[in-house]
């Protein structure tokens, strides 16, 4: 087992305090530069994806580590799994990966949080044990392009994971209307045709972003941060640049994912768990709450 890149005390205490890292290298420019061209078509080959969906879908970007190899393999790196264990102990699982592109015009993503993941498809997808200390899930975010205040990278509040703002229970209704055209004080903010001021515990609580902390990275490298933590992304106001990040979420095994749960409901589309599955990142597995796949949906191990 890999601790090369595992935090120190002082790193850890830094994070904890913070609730997030980074950024830190992972690809040199060229490597990530031949993955983005080759990604573009892979991600259009749906053959061996979990969901069938229509590659229009804002869900079509969904767990595409569960049949494209760069993502089968970007989830178990080292320099991505040393320090997360170091966060969340040594039995990982990954739950979700995610790709975000932001293209130019696109809105800024507004400020939330996510402990149960629950606010879209309104059911609990992330349940820790009752005697747990925390929520949520760690976030690895990987910048696939170059993301900067312009293009749309990232911003963060730094010291805001552990205080839930939101309510992921309350009602917030996927409306495809809206995107791109919520106004907040002279900005395009919103959440992908959701509006989460509707799940403000106090509706009349604004996030003091003169806090907030943009997140710039080069291609290649990645940031991590509690799903609790608040953040946002800016506007894509470039005028040819697209924005493309990676997600992968991770969390112990100890965790119950999609309890309960034969499909989920988000964004307007449905998916269905049948060829779902948790992967173990790092250590062991001994609480078995999940499904476990060993291979990827196109036969490769992870």
């Amino acid at each position: 087992m890999s601790n090369k890149f595992k935090f120190s005390k002082e790193e850890l205490n830094k994070f904890r305090e913070q609730g997030f890292a980074g950024p830190f290298d992972l690809y040199d420019q060229d490597e990530i530069r031949t993955f983005y061209s080759e990604l573009r078509s892979q991600v259009f080959d749906r053959t061996n994806a979990a969901y069938e969906l229509d590659h229009t879908s804002l869900l079509a970007g969904y767990d595409r580590h569960l049949d494209i190899e760069f993502f089968s393999k970007h989830i178990k790196q080292n320099e991505i799994v040393d320090r997360v264990s170091s966060i969340l102990g040594p039995d990982l699982i990954c739950w979700r990966s995610e790709m975000f592109p932001k293209y130019p015009g696109d809105e800024g993503t507004d400020w939330h949080q996510a402990d149960n993941f629950g606010h879209a498809s309104e059911a609990p997808q992330v349940v820790w044990p009752q005697n747990a200390s925390f929520g949520g899930a760690i976030t690895v975010w990987t910048a696939v392009t170059d993301c900067d205040i312009e293009n749309g990278c990232l911003r963060v509040i730094p010291g805001t994971h552990e205080e839930m703002f939101y309510d992921e229970s309350k009602d917030m209704t996927f409306n495809p209307e809206i995107v791109n055209k919520l106004d907040k004080n002279g900005e395009k903010l919103g959440f992908f045709g959701y509006d989460y001021r509707n799940l403000q515990k106090d509706p009349s609580w604004v996030p003091d972003e003169s806090k907030a902390v943009p997140l710039k990275m080069k291609a290649g490298q990645f940031v991590i941060f509690w799903s609790t933590l608040m953040h946002a992304s800016f506007p894509n106001t470039s005028k040819d640049r697209l924005r493309l990040g990676f997600t992968a979420r991770y969390v112990p095994t100890s965790v119950k994912i999609y309890p309960n749960l034969t499909e989920i409901e988000e964004y307007g589309s449905t998916i269905k768990l049948d060829k779902y599955g948790t992967v173990l990142v790092r250590g062991k597995d001994e609480f078995e709450y999940n499904k476990l796949l060993e291979k990827n949906l196109a036969g490769i191990t992870f």
